[in-house]
């Protein structure tokens, strides 16, 4: 008897092993097979220098196509800001920018300057069109055409406040339907910015933050405040595309053709050391592409674009710690900059290195004569 209940425990005990080494197998085969839904997280993270890097390449993509626009007339010079639209070589702008004139120049974020001819010019609304051929064909920044904002849209406003070219202030839509007259001009429903406007700003884009595409032209702004106006792009669309598409080059006036080189040292030292600035900023973007097209032809056949790039493809984090000029002879100009920097397999060190700058004309434009690393 007692034998006979031995077995029985044995068998027992055998049945509930199999059985729940059998239940634990199915259980995690369905665990495994299942997506697990653990519903919205409390805590979230972002990439704090993912969105830095994503800021700046927007900016640097929006700075190729804003230009800084000078102007002459009779009685005064100004500046302004404008911003190509499309691959006619169109610019739009502010109408009390080119009002008047008796040249324009436009300038390009890579220092190129051009004389420009009036297109269309607003009467009522403040608004222009100006057009350069040479830039027939140069990739013009996204217009928003149809979407109306609202107050809290993060915006950003390019422009060459006080004469500094590529010059971005952040801030929001702070106010719609804004409608006022200044010097003879009416602004109707336009939005009301807190991105601080300045003389040399009019004229340029407002850019929606989150698509880099123009949603106005940053038209005004109150003195010592956050408060600026732009016109929105969808109430002025019509009227810019109609201009555009009424005129041909060869019926283009142009006020008067402009010398492009400047009349002193000074303002070839100004350009010289802007486009260093720019040259770096390419590089530390890494838009090898534009870095090489501000290079003279002489140092491009010298150097094809491959060998360029392979020069500062392993360097991460430039930085331009300062400039010095070493010489000007009025003609070209020598900067000594130091460039700071990580190499791409050693990422814990900060390096630096001088670069001998020779700057000059090259077919009226500024452009990196020479080179010199030590």
């Amino acid at each position: 008897m007692k034998r006979k209940n031995k077995v029985i425990i044995i068998l027992i005990s055998l049945i509930i092993f199999f059985s729940g080494t059998f239940f634990i197998l199915f259980l995690t085969e369905q665990l495994q097979s299942q997506v697990i839904d653990v519903g919205q997280p409390i805590v979230t993270y972002q990439d704090q220098d993912s969105s830095t890097d994503n800021l700046q390449h927007l900016i640097h993509k929006a700075q190729k196509s804003v230009v800084q626009i000078n102007v002459e007339t009779d009685y005064s010079e100004r500046s302004g800001s404008g911003f190509l639209y499309n691959s006619r070589g169109d610019i739009v702008t502010n109408a009390h920018v080119i009002e008047d004139a008796t040249t324009i120049q436009v300038t390009m974020s890579n220092a190129e300057t051009y004389p420009a001819a009036i297109v269309g010019i607003g009467e009522e609304k403040d608004i222009a069109v100006i057009r350069v051929p040479q830039l027939i064909n140069y990739q013009p920044i996204e217009l928003e055409a149809t979407e109306n904002y609202l107050p809290g849209a993060e915006i950003l406003a390019v422009g060459s406040p006080l004469g500094f070219q590529n010059t971005v202030s952040v801030g929001i839509i702070s106010g719609v339907d804004r409608s006022f007259d200044i010097n003879g001009y009416i602004y109707e429903n336009v939005y009301q910015i807190s991105a601080n406007i300045t003389h040399g700003n009019s004229g340029g884009p407002l850019i929606d933050r989150q698509t880099g595409k123009v949603i106005g032209i940053n038209s005004a702004g109150i003195e010592e405040s956050d408060i600026a106006f732009s016109i929105p792009i969808p109430a002025i669309i019509d009227q810019i595309t109609d201009w555009s598409t009424s005129i041909t080059n060869s019926q283009l006036t142009f006020p008067t053709r402009v010398n492009n080189i400047p009349l002193n040292t000074n303002e070839l030292l100004e350009e010289a050391t802007y486009l260093i600035h720019y040259f770096i900023d390419s590089l530390a973007i890494n838009d090898y592409i534009n870095a090489y097209t501000l290079l003279g032809s002489t140092l491009q056949n010298e150097m094809d674009y491959p060998s360029f790039r392979s020069n500062y493809l392993h360097l991460i984090n430039l930085a331009l710690l300062n400039n010095e000029i070493v010489d000007s002879t009025g003609e070209t100009v020598l900067i000594n900059s130091t460039i700071e920097f990580q190499d791409e397999q050693n990422r814990n060190e900060k390096k630096s290195f001088n670069i001998l700058f020779t700057i000059g004309y090259e077919n009226d434009q500024v452009k990196v004569l020479q080179i010199e690393a030590d």
